[in-house]
């Protein structure tokens, strides 16, 4: 330590700047910052009331001048991302615009904790105050940041308590089955002056094309391609129609006049942040709720034909296939020795073409794989449209089959325990949220309404299931009714909407129906073979 220290005051100078007298002290330059969090007229009321209060607060003092004044209409304190005016106002103190910020209360600034010191301190650090009116605290005052500490970390509790009222609101809201759905870009619907969903004729036609195409066969690539050919814009009148935004429209609940509520949940209350519902917030399905644009029989068919295309496999390994949609017979013709798919193949021999099926076993890995023949694609082709005639030609033996079919699906149904799952969920659901009000231990709950929740998802595929086999069992009826002759040639509509499957055999083809009911048709294959 340092013997014999001595400490020199160095008295103040006069100097050029710092000797501006009171009366000629530039007037600081205030701003008002004022900001509401809902659209009322209430809360519109008490806009103007902030407005007119600061604007006659900053004049009365002598020392100030009026700079103006900030505003936000209608939007959440949470996060300042989205305050456009309350962002500006911290650009023009930045540019050295502004000497002084006042504002109602610390909640009007900020009700998250962060953002409220990060702004603060950045202003400072420019020797900008900011002063709160309600709860008079001045940022540059040396207990300033103290108090503001606390008083924000409270106003960040209120904001959590109002928004866990809001949760509660709503979760009492979805028990009662009352759906709020944003129609500005909900596709086929608007809502009429008593705030319900009615279907809105121009858009509902082309939710149906989608319906109908994807069921012909088409991609969600092809059905998007299609309606951007045709200059249609999505329900965000976007030209660009994306896979996914096809795919949601097919799996929602809305087309059928049914409502899943609560498929989505906030995390956080600061961020906003919203995640699907996976479990673990109790969901509530509303049946019948609106007016339909898309049957139920055919929004099952395509859930089926979702699920069927997301996990098709072949061969002995179950190799994952990605589903094909250029040709009706693509992903469902099948070998009988390996169990691999068949694909089309062009053979180019010098000027001539020929398209044959060929075993992707034998394509990828050769004939000591797999030792299948090609077919010709006619020949292939020509067993479809003969089982079909076969189904045409023997109605009374196909209807018994049919018959047989549709008792069983029956029989399923009256053993199923869907009703009883709901049941116990209903009751669970709502003694979660008595628990979660009185803050009680809910975990075993949890744990009863998750196995539940898991049993009632696969009651409801059984149930898609059954009645996609009812639809297709009515479907091929009808169609039996109404064909009285029959078809002249392969016709790739047809058969998207009639064949499941078709296996080759080396003396046959199994040609199996949607329906359930199968028909051989044997193979000439002296007058069908082609070389290897």
């Amino acid at each position: 330590m340092a013997q014999g220290k001595s400490v020199t005051v160095i008295p103040a100078r006069i100097r050029a700047g710092n000797n501006v007298s009171k009366e000629v002290k530039p007037k600081l330059r205030v701003v008002a910052y004022c900001r509401i969090s809902t659209d009322s007229d209430e809360q519109a009321t008490s806009y103007e009331a902030q407005v007119e209060h600061y604007t006659n607060f900053i004049k009365k003092n002598d020392d100030w001048e009026f700079a103006g004044i900030f505003a936000d209409d209608g939007i959440s304190g949470t996060n300042t991302k989205k305050r456009e005016e309350f962002n500006r106002m911290i650009g023009e103190c930045m540019a050295g615009k502004i000497d002084m910020i006042i504002t109602k209360s610390i909640s009007r600034f900020a009700r998250n904790t962060l953002d409220c010191l990060k702004y603060i301190r950045q202003l400072k650090e420019k020797n900008i105050p900011v002063f709160f009116e309600k709860e008079n605290i001045n940022t540059l005052d040396s207990k300033g940041e103290v108090l503001l500490t606390i008083m924000a970390s409270l106003a960040q509790q209120e904001s959590e308590s109002l928004s866990n009222n809001v949760k509660l609101g709503w979760q009492f809201r979805y028990q009662n089955g009352e759906v709020q759905v944003n129609h500005n870009r909900f596709l086929g619907y608007t809502k009429d002056k008593n705030g319900h969903l009615i279907i809105d004729k121009k858009e509902a036609v082309i939710v149906k094309r989608i319906f109908r195409e994807y069921l012909e066969g088409a991609s969600l690539r092809q059905i998007g391609e299609g309606l951007m050919a045709d200059g249609i814009l999505t329900a965000a009148k976007k030209p660009i129609w994306r896979p996914e935004a096809i795919k949601k429209i097919l799996q929602n609940e809305k087309y059928i006049g049914d409502a899943l509520l609560q498929k989505t949940y906030t995390v956080d209350v600061l961020t906003k942040k919203r995640v699907k519902n996976n479990g673990i917030m109790p969901q509530y399905y509303v049946e019948n709720d609106h007016e339909a644009i898309i049957p139920r029989s055919v929004y099952t068919q395509v859930q089926e034909e979702l699920i069927r295309r997301a996990n098709l496999h072949s061969g002995k390994n179950m190799k994952k296939r990605v589903y094909s949609s250029k040709y009706a017979l693509s992903s469902i013709v099948f070998c009988s020795k390996c169990g691999e798919i068949y694909r089309r193949v062009v053979w180019y021999n010098r000027d001539k073409s020929n398209v044959v099926w060929r075993c992707v076993t034998r394509i990828e890995n050769g004939p000591s794989a797999c030792d299948s023949q090609a077919i010709k694609e006619t020949e292939l082709q020509d067993a479809v449209v003969k089982a079909i005639n076969y189904a045409i030609g023997d109605k009374e033996e196909i209807f018994e089959i049919l018959q047989s079919n549709i008792e069983s699906v029956l029989k399923e149904e009256q053993e199923s325990s869907e009703e009883i799952i709901n049941n116990k969920l209903q009751i669970l659901q709502k003694e979660l949220l008595q628990r979660v009000n009185s803050k009680k231990d809910y975990n075993d709950l949890t744990d009863e309404i998750d196995l539940l929740q898991k049993e009632n998802q696969q009651a409801q595929v059984d149930k898609a299931e059954r009645e996609g086999m009812k639809n297709r069992i009515a479907e091929m009826r009808i169609f039996l009714d109404r064909q009285e002759k029959e078809i002249d040639e392969y016709d790739e509509k047809l058969v998207r909407k009639m064949i499941e499957k078709v296996t080759v055999y080396d003396d046959k083809f199994t040609v199996e129906f949607k329906s359930g009911a199968s028909v051989d048709i044997e193979r000439d294959f002296r007058e069908n073979y082609i070389a290897p």
